[in-house]
């Protein structure tokens, strides 16, 4: 048998890492709670990925910050993979499974560059669902062809004992992921198939053959999905992108009579909305400045209109946001003198909505100095805060057209992101909430214990400077017992603090 070429024994070495890598991945979470795992995990597949693509990271950029941007890229990932480390916030640790794979996949597109649209595009969408659903599935027989290819030659070409043995092999590692599958729902379907399932005695130092077919159906799983993803990358298939600016004069001015607003029509919108808008912020800043006691209605206290309201505020700065763009693209040109029209009214409109949103922000302030702090409220505040970022951008893109609003929106909101990851807002739920007892005597301890260990230390401080709140050490407590993850793989240094006397 003649030996493999370098290239196809890095490809068989391939393979065999991935295998590694669904092994250690199942190992780490079958079973236990998300810590210092995710980390390892993360490690893991970027030590695989760049093995992978060893040698393919040059070459030609097909738009300009290519590279730059995929390794700036990895510092939301590793930053992300650290908070399940630091913090023990559930509410970010779930929303992290969907964020943290989709900073993932961003990352290793662009920097193998396999992307046909700069990241910054809508377009980009395309080449993400490509790489995450298409390529896998349709590169799935490569790792089988690659195990059969190991295989002695005889073995396809009579019925020995390789032979069988091959066939059995690979007909087990087509049933594992099936077979995970199958009994999952099974088990959920009938409750006496669940019992049978669970107390079958225990094999392979006290594991029940439920854990290993689950243990086994996740490793292969995540080693064939692994794989196939590399080579996706690795092997992407030619696909031939018809250039935009093709195609006859007279067609594409027919497209772009049906996608443009007329610039009077959209004029004459934006001079309503913002006609109403402007009504409106007179009132908010009434509000703010505490002027309007005199413009409500009887039998209706200042106090409780402070409060209220400050949901529907954010939802209509939502609704600017769907007026915004098409006031930005979807407008015809129409001169110097309407294009100037068409930027004042579009910055009335971004003016408008961030008086509308300190608006919205005092109230929720008033709101929660009255009923108390939590993790709902003070994240409202920071999307509240975010929103008004993005208008604060959207007003340079309006005068500076050559700016690229996706790429500072898509860069500001990974960035919101990760401030609010590493905020810590189960701590700052407590300390607000500690501030607020100190002007009110009220605070709400069953609600703090509901939160994650995050909040320990503060309720501790709390303990110290008022020991008359005896219930604050049952808080405690109640937190410790809570907090789960005893095995190395769950550490967490949030909890392990959290635990401490």
């Amino acid at each position: 048998m003649r030996d493999p070429a370098p290239w196809q024994k890095k490809y068989g070495k391939m393979l065999v890492f991935a295998c590694l890598f669904g092994l250690m991945v199942q190992y780490l979470f079958v079973g236990r709670t998300a810590g210092i795992s995710v980390l390892l995990s993360v490690a893991g597949f970027y030590s695989l990925y760049f093995y992978a693509i060893k040698g393919r990271l040059g070459g030609f950029e097909p738009w300009e910050g290519q590279s730059t941007a995929g390794w700036l890229l990895m510092v939301p990932v590793a930053l992300l993979a650290m908070t399940y480390a630091l913090f023990a916030n559930s509410f970010f640790h779930i929303l992290n499974v969907l964020v943290l794979p989709l900073c993932i996949v961003m990352q290793t597109i662009v920097l193998s560059r396999n992307s046909k649209h700069p990241w910054y595009h809508a377009t980009f969408l395309q080449d993400m669902a490509r790489h995450v659903f298409g390529r896998p599935i349709a590169y799935l027989p490569v790792p089988f062809g690659m195990i059969k290819a190991w295989l002695p030659r005889r073995v396809s070409e009579g019925d020995s004992a390789w032979g069988r043995m091959g066939k059995v092999a690979a007909g087990l590692l087509l049933a594992a992921p099936i077979l995970f599958v199958i009994i999952g729902l099974l088990a959920s379907a009938d409750r006496i198939f669940l019992s049978w399932v669970t107390e079958i005695p225990d094999w392979f130092s006290g594991k029940s053959i439920a854990e290993g077919i689950v243990r086994t159906g996740m490793a292969v799983c995540i080693t064939l999905y692994t794989f196939c993803y590399l080579w996706g990358l690795l092997f992407p298939k030619v696909i031939e992108v018809t250039n935009p600016f093709e195609g006859s004069k007279n067609e594409l001015e027919k497209v772009s009579k049906k996608i443009l607003l007329d610039p009077i029509t959209a004029g004459t919108l934006l001079v309503c909305v913002n006609f109403v808008y402007v009504l409106f912020a007179i009132i908010q800043f009434s509000y703010l400045f505490g002027a309007a006691d005199g413009l409500l209605p009887n039998g209706v206290a200042y106090a409780e209109y402070a409060r209220r309201g400050f949901a529907e505020l954010v939802a209509v700065a939502l609704i600017n946001v769907t007026l915004l763009f098409p006031g930005l693209h979807w407008i015809r040109r129409s001169g110097e003198l309407g294009e100037t029209i068409r930027k004042v009214l579009l910055t009335m409109l971004v003016a408008c909505t961030i008086v509308m949103l300190i608006s919205a922000y005092g109230r929720l302030s008033l709101y929660e100095e009255a009923y108390g702090f939590t993790q709902t409220r003070l994240l409202v505040h920071g999307f509240m805060i975010f929103l008004g970022i993005l208008f604060v951008i959207a007003f340079f893109r309006i005068w500076v057209e050559k700016m690229s609003l996706s790429k500072a929106y898509i860069t500001t909101g990974i960035l919101a992101y990760l401030v609010m990851n590493y905020m810590n807002i189960d701590q700052r739920i407590a300390i607000n909430n500690m501030e607020r007892y100190e002007k009110t005597g009220i605070i709400d301890l069953d609600y703090l214990g509901g939160l994650s260990t995050d909040v320990v230390p503060a309720l501790k401080k709390l303990q110290i400077k008022h020991p008359e709140l005896v219930s604050v050490q049952i808080t405690i407590d109640r937190i410790k017992a809570d907090s789960k993850g005893n095995t190395w793989p769950s550490w967490n240094l949030s909890k392990y603090q959290g635990r401490r006397p």
